[in-house]
């Protein structure tokens, strides 16, 4: 072999070698980006939380021990239409919860009733063992649904009416056409000022794996959701409704192995009215996203794909501010039961 042949060998072998460093080096950068040293174990009880994991509180959870939120009746004038129930001695507690109906709904919206507690002289909700003076049951005028319409009075009437029939009271029920004209109304005022944000955080270069996102993110307070692909930042009351929700695809968090999902962007989202302005949730917003896109090197948008500027954030809470005074004057200020109610 001449010396010609060893130098082109040479040259062969060094070109080859330089094409798969760099087919190593691009497929590299392209991977997702994976958590620090998270054993897989724990990786899969953050993407798919068990009830011994921190998930979004429920209805059967203990938290007697906890911060509660505000209590208040689940009857209100200002967004139900409310039918006192004459029972004329005291009635048992037991006796109303058997006089109630199988579902508690009326088309779209809620039905509800409440027994006047002897002892407190407070409206709740019915309790085994306690005695009521007066009984009364109402019907949401509107939600994120839509206004009540006359079907669904017509339905209020009679459920509302079997309950005063199987504890033998009486019952004068309001007027059917100003409840609906006043559902419909309290609709276009919520439609008006109702609010959910979403920002949505975009790769700038590499994409993430599942437990990357969810590293960065409880770093910050989140915790892993009921959803696989979901996290919440919790508010300070228990019980309450999460401040921000993080959530990315569901498929890729469900993935046999996680870690070899590719995930380019995810959705941080606001529900306005849920939550009180004293939590400060568009500070939380802005500042979770701005700091979630340094440190995993990405970018905020808007809906639509446009990156936001600190200009447009500025603009957002100037609105938001007027939106909760808007509210505040109503008397359905943000993260109140009445406002929560009417905007679910």
């Amino acid at each position: 072999m001449t010396s010609l042949q060893f130098s082109l060998l040479a040259v062969g072998g060094v070109t080859l070698l330089a094409v798969l460093v760099y087919n190593m080096w691009v497929s590299r950068k392209n991977a997702p980006r994976q958590a620090d040293l998270i054993p897989r174990d724990s990786l899969d009880t953050a993407l798919s939380p068990d009830p011994s994991g921190p998930i979004e509180p429920t209805m059967g959870d203990d938290l007697s021990s906890l911060p509660q939120p505000e209590k208040k009746p689940a009857i209100d004038a200002l967004i139900d239409a409310i039918t006192p129930i004459e029972v004329g001695s005291l009635v048992s507690g037991d006796a109303i919860l058997a006089a109630l109906p199988h579902t508690r709904r009326v088309g779209t919206k809620p039905f509800a009733v409440e027994g006047l507690n002897e002892i407190t002289g407070e409206w709740e909700t019915p309790t085994a063992g306690r005695r009521y003076s007066a009984v009364q049951a109402s019907v949401q005028l509107a939600n994120r649904v839509g206004a009540i319409n006359e079907i669904e009075f017509s339905e209020f009437v009679i459920k509302a009416q079997a309950v005063a029939d199987n504890l033998s009271g009486d019952t004068v029920f309001p007027d059917m056409l100003e409840e609906v004209a006043r559902g419909r109304e309290l609709d276009q005022f919520a439609n008006a000022h109702d609010a959910q944000l979403s920002f949505t955080l975009c790769a700038k270069a590499s994409a993430w794996s599942p437990g990357y996102i969810q590293q960065h993110a409880s770093r910050l307070g989140f915790v892993a959701g009921v959803i696989p692909g979901r996290m919440v930042l919790p508010s300070s009351p228990a019980g309450s409704p999460p401040v921000l929700a993080l959530s990315f695809d569901t498929q890729a968090a469900m993935a046999d192995d996680p870690a070899l999902s590719a995930i380019r962007e995810f959705d941080l989202s606001l529900d306005v009215p849920q939550i009180s302005r004293t939590e400060g949730p568009f500070r939380q917003l802005r500042d979770v996203a701005l700091l979630l896109a340094q440190t995993m090197d990405g970018v905020v948008t808007d809906g639509g794909g446009r990156v936001l500027s600190e200009q447009a954030l500025d603009a957002i809470a100037i609105d938001l501010e007027q939106l909760y005074d808007a509210l505040d004057e109503r008397e359905l200020s943000a993260g109140s039961p009445q406002a929560r109610r009417l905007f679910s």
